[in-house]
């Protein structure tokens, strides 16, 4: 058994194999160790929190000038899937902390927004969410009907309800999104940054036991006129839809990269456990029905970090367009649930048991082939550049 196979290194320059080397120490050390009792637990485990800070990680795609890390694409996904290979909650918190609020805020908030919150949310400080998600919009983004009304020429009044938000019950800060035209579809949206310590805003937990990530915070976010100033609207009036879909274009290359590190994990995990389990008188390695699925999925997990990189250095190199992404992302996650199902058979009825981690890369796995994009949407979006003609 040669876990090297598997891993990054091989495929990068000395420094990008040092710096994933650097994240995987960190994850081995931090995360991995409380993994299966956060999710047993269903805890949201803030030290992380911290721990992320202090490592850089959630500062890591941020400019200098922010106070960020200055990564460039390729260290994100390589970061997110050493995050993802040793626990999913942590690489999902880091998605949307640093994917879909920190960087939203650093590109399109005011001075005085970047230099209130970016430090905190750099450091762990601070908890961020993304408030999109509504009952009635979920991939129909343009649909969602939280509303903010004009109010007394100094504001808005928002009402409405987001759900299924990330973060949302522990969160300091939150872009929230809301049409200020109901009428005017996409153009109505608005984002805000607004503080979640403010009268009008009630938060619950999801209802039920979520499949998997059972170790983040999932919220239900209830606006019952909360107050929101004319300084809190982030960019333009009317044009949040663009900064809602230019933060899931770039959570979308983290899920990719997380669901790597889960398809590695669950092929390290296979291989180690058929090694050493006896049935018929030989390891279950060594039946060729086993080692055909090892050898399939051996590929797909390099085919899908192919992908993904790939679509990282078109990213850093701005020559990136939406079938780079969305083929990264569905590839990535539909074969990073084949391994995990492959993994939970494989291990017979001990994969059965959160006694081995496979289950939960199972569970997880699930939610990545949805979040920022379905699978089926990812395939719309690749279907439509295919068919539609040329412009001109």
């Amino acid at each position: 058994m040669n876990p090297d196979l598997w891993l990054p290194d091989g495929d990068l320059d000395a420094a990008h194999r040092d710096f994933a080397q650097r994240i995987r120490a960190f994850a081995a050390d931090k995360l991995a160790p409380h993994a299966r009792a956060i999710d047993e637990q269903r805890m949201f485990r803030r030290e992380m929190v911290t721990d992320l800070g202090a490592a850089g990680i959630l500062g890591g795609p941020l400019a200098a000038e922010h106070g960020g890390g200055g990564w460039t694409p390729l260290q994100l996904a390589i970061a997110h899937e050493e995050l993802g290979a040793a626990c999913g909650n942590a690489r999902g918190f880091c998605a949307v902390q640093t994917g879909l609020v920190a960087q939203c805020l650093a590109k399109y908030g005011s001075d005085a927004q970047k230099k209130k919150w970016l430090p905190d949310l750099i450091s762990g400080a601070a908890i961020g969410c993304f408030g999109l998600t509504e009952p009635d919009a979920g991939s129909d983004v343009a649909s969602l009907r939280t509303q903010a009304a004009p109010f007394a020429n100094v504001g808005y009044k928002v009402t409405g309800k987001k759900w299924w938000i990330t973060n949302g019950g522990v969160a300091d800060v939150m872009i929230l999104f809301a049409t200020v035209d109901p009428t005017a579809g996409r153009k109505g949206i608005t984002a805000f940054l607004v503080d979640t310590k403010r009268p009008g805003l009630t938060r619950e937990p999801m209802p039920g036991i979520e499949l998997g990530h059972r170790g983040s915070d999932h919220a239900v976010l209830t606006f019952d006129g909360m107050e929101v100033a004319a300084d809190e609207v982030l960019g333009p009036i009317g044009k949040g839809f663009g900064v809602a879909m230019g933060g899931l274009a770039a959570g979308r290359l983290s899920v990719a990269a997380g669901a790597v590190g889960i398809h590695r994990a669950a092929l390290d995990a296979t291989v180690a456990f058929t090694c050493r389990r006896q049935q018929f008188g030989q390891p279950l390695a060594q039946f060729q029905m086993v080692q055909e699925r090892f050898a399939d999925q051996f590929v797909s997990l390099h085919a899908s970090r192919g992908l993904v990189h790939r679509c990282a250095r078109r990213r850093d190199a701005g020559r990136e367009t939406h079938a780079d992404v969305a083929m990264a992302k569905l590839y990535a996650t539909e074969a990073a649930a084949a391994a995990a199902e492959t993994a939970v058979m494989l291990h017979g009825a001990r994969g059965y048991s959160s006694a081995e981690p496979v289950e939960r890369l199972w569970r997880d796995i699930q939610a990545l082939r949805i979040y920022e994009g379905t699978s089926m949407i990812q395939k719309t979006i690749l279907a439509r550049l295919l068919t539609t003609p040329p412009a001109g």
